[in-house]
């Protein structure tokens, strides 16, 4: 499982994205969508460092 890496296509669109092992984007996600999922859940399981989006993190 690859870490997130933060990318901006385009000046103000910023996005976490997951590649494979070939360097290829297999996932994507808005960061403005992830981080309001985050807050709006209770943690229960702490996730690795890069990994946010694979389980909770506590606060």
């Amino acid at each position: 499982m690859s870490k997130r890496e933060l990318i901006e296509p385009t000046p103000g669109d910023k996005r976490y994205a997951r590649r494979d092992d070939d360097g290829r984007f297999t996932e994507m996600v808005d960061v403005g969508k992830s981080l309001a999922q985050d807050q709006k859940r209770q943690a229960k399981h702490e996730a690795p460092k890069g990994q946010g989006d694979r389980g909770d993190r506590r606060n």
